[in-house]
């Protein structure tokens, strides 16, 4: 394996950058940065096809195999939620469709994420994880 950090690394550098913050408004402000910084989806890739369903806001999110690993860009029409997917881009980014489907989602409990969301916004988290992991499972019945 190359210098690349593993997922579970890449879950831990999250939870330690979380537990930087001691309340939950400079979390969602750390969440609003990281949604920032998300590389952003090609305006060809921004369709109804690649529309997260069951998500409130808008959330696109697209996946191509490139060398085998998976690499996915994506794009939101609100703050928070564009940071949640970015989470999730830089969780999943560039793994392999088995490291994608035998992933745990831990992280997102451990830092408090889906307990400090509303209902709505839990779903639509959940319907993103469902997304890239359904991703996975397509490319990987492919290669």
């Amino acid at each position: 394996m190359s210098t690349t950090t593993t997922l579970v690394q890449t879950q831990q550098e999250l939870i330690d950058e979380f537990a930087m913050f001691s309340d939950w408004q400079d979390r969602y402000e750390h969440l609003i940065e990281l949604g920032k910084d998300l590389p952003l989806i090609a305006p060809e890739h921004k369709t109804d096809d690649n529309l997260v369903r069951g998500c409130q806001s808008r959330v696109w999110l697209h996946a191509a195999p490139q060398n085998g690993l998976l690499h996915f860009t994506a794009d939101s029409d609100a703050m928070i939620t564009k940071g949640i997917v970015a989470l999730l881009v830089r969780v999943f980014n560039d793994r392999t469709p088995q490291e994608i489907l035998g992933a745990s989602t831990e992280f997102i409990d451990t830092i408090g994420l889906r307990a400090h969301l509303s209902p709505n916004r839990a779903n639509g988290l959940s319907a993103m994880i469902d997304q890239m992991k359904r991703y996975a499972l397509a490319f990987s019945s492919k290669s």
